[in-house]
C-alpha cells in the first residue's frame, strides 16, 4: 500500500521501518530533515515538504499521522487540505485527545476526506516489530487500511472499536489502566525495598517475570531496568504525565463512573515531583523502558 508517513519521531520512525520491511511503499517527511534522510536510506521515498508528499503519492491517498497530540496534528491537517482529494484518508496515530478526533472528523467530512482515530500502544518495541493498534472512524476507510494494520500488528493487536473518538478513547482508557499497573508494581517494590529483608529486587522481578500471576511485559521491563542499576539511582523519581490518565479521569467525571484507582495514580504522579522514593523511580523507569519516556537525572 502506497502511504505517506508525517513525522519521523521515536514513534513514527519505527513505524515507518516496520512498514517498509513489510514491503510497503513509504513517502516519508518530517520537520527534520535528519529524520527523512535516515528513513530515506532505509528505502522510504523522501519529501522535503507537505505539498511534494501529497504529490508523490497515488489516489486514493492514506497520509499517516504521527505528530505531537493538540495544535501540530490540527495544523498538520489544515496544511494538508487543499492538497488533498475526496475520498483520501488521513490517520492520527498520536495520542490526541478524542474530542479533538471527533472534531476533526466531522469537520473533514463535510469535505470528502475519511478520518481515523488510531490509538497505538506497544512502545518503541511495538512500533519496531509489531504493534498494538485501536481505530475508530468510518468503517469503510478502516477496511481500506485493514491490510495495513494486519502487517503493523501483533496477531489480534488490531480492531475496529467504532464511530469517531473511539480509537482514541479505548488508548486513553488504556494508558489510564497502566498508570494503575504501574503504581501497584512501584508499590510492591517500594514495600520490598522497606521490609528488613535483604531482598534483590532484581532476583524477585526476575522470578515474578516467569510463571507468576503479575508477569507480562511490564515485569519484564522491571527485571531490565534493575539489572541496569539494583536501587535504580540514576533517576530522582519525578514521574511526568503526557495527559491520558488526566484524561481518562476527566472522561470518568464526566460519565459518572468509579476509577478510584487510576484517580490515586495520577495524582502519586503529581506528588513525586515534589518527593521521591522507590515506588516512584520504579514508574518512571518503567515509562522509559517502554516508551523512551525522559526522566530526570540525580544531579
Amino acid at each position: 500500500m502506497n502511504t505517506g508517513v508525517i513525522g519521523l519521531g521515536k514513534m513514527g520512525f519505527n513505524i515507518a521501518l516496520h512498514l517498509l520491511e513489510c514491503g510497503h511503499e513509504l513517502v516519508a517527511f518530517d520537520l527534520s530533515a535528519e529524520a527523512v534522510v535516515s528513513i530515506a536510506a532505509h528505502g522510504a521515498r523522501s519529501a522535503r515538504s507537505l505539498p511534494e508528499l501529497v504529490g508523490m503519492l497515488d489516489t486514493p491517498r492514506l497520509l499517516w499521522l504521527m505528530v505531537p497530540a493538540g495544535a501540530p496534528v490540527d495544523s498538520t491537517i489544515e496544511q494538508l487540505l487543499p492538497l488533498l482529494d475526496k475520498g483520501d484518508i488521513i490517520v492520527d496515530g498520536g495520542n490526541s485527545h478524542y474530542k479533538d478526533s471527533e472534531r476533526r472528523a466531522a469537520f473533514l467530512e463535510k469535505q470528502g476526506i475519511h478520518f481515523l482515530d488510531a490509538g497505538t500502544s506497544g512502545g518503541l518495541e511495538g512500533a519496531r516489530h509489531g504493534a498494538c493498534i485501536m481505530v475508530g472512524g468510518d468503517k469503510s476507510a478502516y477496511d481500506v487500511i485493514e491490510p495495513l494494520l494486519s502487517d503493523l500488528c501483533v496477531e489480534n493487536g488490531y480492531g475496529y472499536m467504532g464511530r469517531s473518538g473511539s480509537g482514541h478513547f479505548a488508548k486513553m482508557v488504556h494508558n489510564g489502566i497502566e498508570y494503575g499497573m504501574m503504581q501497584a508494581m512501584g508499590e510492591g517494590f517500594n514495600l520490598l525495598d522497606a521490609s528488613g529483608y535483604d531482598f534483590d529486587l532484581e532476583a524477585v522481578s526476575r522470578v515474578w517475570a516467569n510463571g507468576s500471576v503479575i508477569r507480562g511485559w511490564l515485569m519484564d521491563l522491571m527485571v531490565q531496568a534493575l539489572q541496569k542499576d539494583p536501587k535504580l539511582d540514576y533517576l530522582t523519581g519525578a514521574i511526568a504525565d503526557s495527559g491520558e490518565g488526566r484524561w481518562t479521569v476527566e472522561a470518568a467525571l464526566d460519565h459518572e463512573v468509579s476509577i478510584p484507582v487510576i484517580a490515586a495514580s495520577l495524582f502519586t504522579r503529581y506528588r513525586s515531583r515534589s518527593e521521591g522514593n522507590l515506588s516512584d523511580k520504579v514508574v518512571a523507569a518503567l515509562r522509559h523502558e517502554f516508551g523512551g519516556h525522559s526522566f530526570v537525572e540525580k544531579p
